[in-house]
């Protein structure tokens, strides 16, 4: 009897435990934001859980702009973002939320030029000045000077360039336009960069694969639609780890140092390492430098320095830390870019002031 009073003592203490415990040790994580790195982050999620179960990350691929809105209203824990924040969204943020947004380098990116030429087989290479009037509607014929004099060895046909650009908004064309409007005054003056603009000519597609579609049609298949699908002679431009994935031609484009640059590992990291914005809050589009590929990017995670709960602080504090190390390994894989260790290093101490 006594045995029997000693368990109904403790019973109810022990249920409580098994409740209690879990519920202050396991965290979720809600956040929203870009579609571009959506693959990578799906694959950190899921390898960081495995890690650690107790810490589950849901994410939502809404675009940059919807992910910075969620993240300012609270509706999220973190954002994630091509863009950077403006000072007034900033502000707005800390105003509301009571605490500074750290913005967290997560991967590199790079847009580059796709095209279907023909006659051409070979990687054509493209100036500012040549990507901006194609995009402008002032260069409108594949052997225009412009192009034919950087392909000097190339036929180019004397037939029309059908422009296709997103029509939807999109975090490439945000570093699209960002780069036309660093290398054309005409360009700035006039659409500017978004992530949508009023684009003076072409064709609209939604997302990578609607560009694809309308430029090179589809790849991997060899059937009757592969012969009637793409256009003839257009030209568009995606995510370079779409382009290496899907094998779509791309084409090199003149870096500000003066030389044609391929767009690879070697030449996005380039871009990163030869300038570290202040907070990186700037742009590394058209960094000068050897090797540097023009059209590159960051994309970042935006974090709220301090959250309510500091236990779920924590959990997004060890996250990014493991994302900036460990994580990275899985870029390769997916034809990201990995970030190179002065960015990390310096990432490394934005994170120590979460609290």
């Amino acid at each position: 009897m006594k045995q029997s009073n000693r368990y109904a003592i403790w019973t109810p203490l022990f249920l409580f435990l098994i409740i209690l415990v879990p519920s202050s040790l396991s965290q979720t994580l809600h956040g929203a934001g870009s579609t571009f790195p959506y693959p990578l982050y799906s694959k950190w999620f899921e390898s960081y859980r495995k890690l650690h179960p107790s810490v589950k990350i849901h994410y939502w691929p809404v675009g940059s702009d919807a992910g910075i809105e969620d993240l300012i209203e609270g509706k999220v824990d973190f954002a994630a973002s091509d863009t950077a924040m403006s000072a007034e969204q900033l502000k707005m943020a800390k105003a509301k939320l009571g605490t500074d947004i750290l913005q967290i380098p997560a991967v590199l990116g790079a847009v580059v030029p796709i095209y279907k030429v023909d006659g051409v087989n070979s990687e054509l290479k493209f100036t500012g000045a040549a990507l901006a009037g194609i995009y402008l509607g002032t260069i409108t014929m594949w052997d225009d000077p412009e192009i034919a004099n950087a392909n000097p060895s190339i036929t180019l046909p004397s037939e029309k360039i059908v422009v296709v650009h997103h029509s939807d908004p999109s975090d490439t064309t945000y570093q699209w336009t960002d780069f036309l409007s660093q290398v054309s005054p005409a360009w700035s003056a006039g659409p500017g960069k978004g992530l949508n603009v009023t684009w003076p000519v072409g064709l609209g597609a939604k997302g990578d694969d609607g560009v694809e579609d309308l430029v090179v049609g589809p790849v991997g298949y060899y059937g009757v639609a592969d012969f009637v699908s793409g256009i003839r002679n257009s030209i568009g431009y995606v995510q370079l780890h779409y382009a290496i994935e899907r094998r779509l031609p791309y084409g090199d484009v003149l870096s500000k140092s003066g030389g044609f640059v391929r767009a690879t590992d070697s030449s996005v990291m380039a871009a990163a390492a030869s300038s570290v914005p202040d907070s990186f809050r700037g742009s590394i589009e058209n960094e000068p430098g050897e090797g540097t590929y023009p059209i590159s990017s960051f994309t970042w995670l935006l974090i709220p320095a301090k959250m309510q709960d500091p236990v779920k602080t924590k959990a997004m504090a060890d996250f990014v830390k493991w994302m900036l190390t460990d994580g990275q390994n899985s870029d390769d894989a997916l034809h990201y870019v990995k970030l190179p260790a002065a960015i990390i290093d310096r990432a490394m101490t934005e994170i120590a002031k979460m609290r």
